[in-house]
């Protein structure tokens, strides 16, 4: 007897347009040869990443600068501007010249990881956390109406700017839809015996395909993967983001998810995703050694001295490259002239420079650090499908 083929969910008619309600998962898998060695590559690759990003020195404050990237990655596929040097130079205390409320968004996603990755101790992945998660993103800024922490009551739609319901590419589940599939969406989650990065590549598609607030929906699932990877202790700390991979490779990724909507293509989702996690990786790996290599590098440079303060200002720049001598006081429980001291030896070895002219509260940064977070992922094309 033929196959019967997969049907990735149904078509319900709402008067004068069909939403889409997605089947549970999982669906029945097709494991050929090139499923298998995308899933070996990731596999291997992201196991790489959790050996060695748990061997470096200082994993713990790379973290930080990480998870600002991630945040502001993640805002920019959503329309958000601001940039990861304005992010990290506010947080320093500098001025930016970039609107409050785009700094916000990025600093809710920073806040929204941050709170799940504690609530992860006590809590597993599941639909209370999705709704906490969603509150903490959306609370405070453009969206706020959208309900923070609430599903939605009404119908969405995704399509291109100015689209209605009548031009939408896709129209998720209807609103008395959307708590029942989630209900078995965490199910899934609970329940899989799948690979588990399968089994986050499934759920974030089903996620998508739920679509179950009004806004953030595309911030709150790329959280998920993140947490999920923890959760399952598939890496020790949050060093893995997939946001830059889909950021440079957009198009791929919203065709992959519609074509398993549209006509049950999972196994070219899943190639996609696991190439993301195999790049993303290596992307990782390199960043966090590279950052390494210079705080090492910076530190003998301003060894022998006789103060440890400038040793203590490098171990603040991995952090954060963005400094002031205020902050600086402050971290390290210093005099404000004894951190300025501190600061200037950095200077003098070309480690900062400052930056801007103010007369008062001078910021300086070391460029040499903030390159390699901000530099584009260097991503191998995709494969030909």
């Amino acid at each position: 007897m033929p196959k019967t083929p997969y049907i990735p969910g149904k078509r319900v008619s709402q008067g004068s347009y069909s939403a889409f309600v997605p089947a549970p998962l999982p669906p029945e898998l097709d494991w050929t040869p090139r499923l298998i060695g995308a899933l070996s590559d990731a596999d291997r690759l992201v196991g790489r990443l959790a050996g060695e990003g748990g061997r470096l020195p200082n994993p713990h404050v790379l973290i930080r600068p990480f998870v600002r990237r991630e945040a502001v990655l993640s805002s920019k596929i959503e329309g958000t501007q601001a940039t990861l040097g304005e992010l990290l130079a506010a947080e320093a205390g500098a001025m930016v010249d970039r609107s409050p409320e785009d700094l916000r968004e990025v600093g809710n996603y920073v806040v929204a990881l941050e709170h799940g990755i504690s609530r992860l101790k006590k809590l597993p992945l599941c639909v209370r956390l999705t709704r906490q998660l969603h509150e903490k993103l959306m609370t405070g800024v453009r969206g706020h109406q959208a309900m923070p922490g609430r599903f939605r009551n009404i119908q969405n739609w995704i399509g291109k700017p100015g689209s209605t319901v009548a031009t939408a590419s896709y129209i998720p589940p209807p609103p008395g839809e959307v708590e029942p599939c989630l209900a078995a969406w965490e199910k899934f989650l609970h329940e899989s015996d799948l690979p588990p990065l399968v089994t986050i590549a499934l759920a974030h598609y089903q996620f998508e395909a739920i679509h179950p607030f009004l806004d953030g929906n595309g911030r709150v699932g790329r959280l998920l993967i993140t947490l999920f990877l923890i959760e399952r202790q598939i890496l020790p700390t949050p060093l893995l983001y997939l946001s830059a991979f889909f950021e440079a490779s957009r198009r791929d990724y919203y065709d992959s998810l519609r074509g398993i909507s549209e006509r049950g293509a999972w196994n070219d989702w899943l190639e996609y995703f696991l190439l993301g996690v195999a790049r993303m990786s290596e992307d990782a790996l390199s960043r966090a050694s590279r950052i390494n290599q210079l705080l090492t590098q910076w530190q003998k440079s301003v060894s022998g001295e006789s103060t440890n303060n400038p040793l203590r200002v490098v171990e603040l720049l991995g952090a954060n490259p963005f400094i002031t001598t205020k902050g600086v006081a402050e971290r390290l429980a210093v005099a404000f002239t004894t951190a300025q001291r501190a600061i200037e030896r950095l200077e003098r070895a070309g480690i900062v420079k400052r930056v801007g002219d103010a007369k008062r509260d001078r910021v300086y940064c070391a460029g040499a650090l903030l390159d390699i977070l901000e530099e584009p992922a260097h991503l191998r094309p995709t494969a030909e499908r």
